[in-house]
């Protein structure tokens, strides 16, 4: 059965259905998925729990795996694949963590609207997300278009971004939160990135806002005019119209175009069990070409 989609909107965000991801895609149905990721930035699958091995597996035909903070922390992991990444409350044992757990900083910052991985210069393409557990009440995501959010920019404001560049880094948004406490190996590991403000889409050739809490600086701005910048950006490109809200079911599968939008998890029950996993691509050439 060839791929099928219900677009949540003419061009943002797309329910599929008509192929299982726990099975090797054919390459017409990967091609199939690509060209709806492009159209539609956020593509999500209903009904298609996966264990650790088939999520590595089907995200893997996407492109080269990124593991991503875990990189620069080296931090202990639960699950049997490096690349899978925790988006729990979830300690080692798999028991709820403790409010003192300095995990929850992790889970917390997920809460803030941001752009996976964009603190690396890697060509960063596609996360995938799978449901496994899900409290009652909260822990929704939400996805913002940044290919609209740019074309509703004024002519002003467009002109004021084009051409400039932020730096791009994971400390800076995680010590906004209080989480300070990283070696100066952890921070030399992973120094900031520097992104343009303005995209084009490789895929969709749609110009696009780049921006997110991990930016800290502009490029021929003070740091206060910069991040203050960087805070209407983000105001702007949040606003309902552009904004699409995930109720998760167990099961769900959501894949995005991390070039596209931006996303944040929202407030739950933190002693309510929430495990969910996502695996991160990179753009295969780029990153063939990165590793010549």
């Amino acid at each position: 059965m060839p791929l099928t989609l219900k677009p949540v909107t003419p061009d943002f965000v797309a329910e599929a259905s008509g192929v299982d991801l726990r099975q090797p895609l054919a390459p017409t149905d990967i091609a199939a998925i690509d060209a709806a990721m492009d159209r539609y930035a956020v593509v999500f699958f209903r009904d298609q729990p996966m264990d650790q091995a088939q999520q590595v597996a089907c995200a893997r035909q996407f492109g080269p795996l990124d593991a991503g903070l875990r990189k620069a922390t080296g931090a202990a992991t639960r699950f049997q694949y490096d690349e899978l990444i925790d988006i729990s409350n979830l300690a080692l044992d798999g028991s709820v963590a403790d409010a003192n757990n300095a995990k929850l900083v992790g889970t917390l910052a997920n809460q803030l609207w941001h752009t996976d991985s964009s603190f690396q210069p890697l060509p960063i393409k596609y996360s995938m997300l799978s449901a496994v557990t899900l409290p009652e009440n909260g822990g929704q995501t939400e996805w913002a278009d940044m290919r609209a959010a740019y074309d509703a920019l004024s002519d002003d404001m467009k002109a004021l971004v084009e051409g400039r560049t932020a730096h791009h880094s994971t400390f800076h948004s995680r010590m906004m939160l209080g989480d300070d406490k990283y070696t100066p190996e952890q921070l030399n590991r992973f120094p900031p990135a520097e992104w343009p403000l303005v995209r084009t889409h490789p895929g969709s050739k749609r110009k696009l806002l780049f921006v997110g809490v991990h930016c800290d600086r502009v490029s021929g701005m003070t740091v206060p005019e910069g991040r203050l910048l960087v805070a209407d950006l983000i105001e702007h490109a949040t606003q309902r119209q552009f904004v699409y809200q995930h109720t998760w079911r167990p099961g769900d599968y959501v894949m995005w175009d991390n070039r596209a939008t931006i996303h944040r998890g929202r407030r739950y029950d933190l002693s309510a069990r929430r495990d969910l996993r996502r695996t991160t691509t990179l753009e295969r050439d780029a990153a063939q070409a990165l590793a010549a």
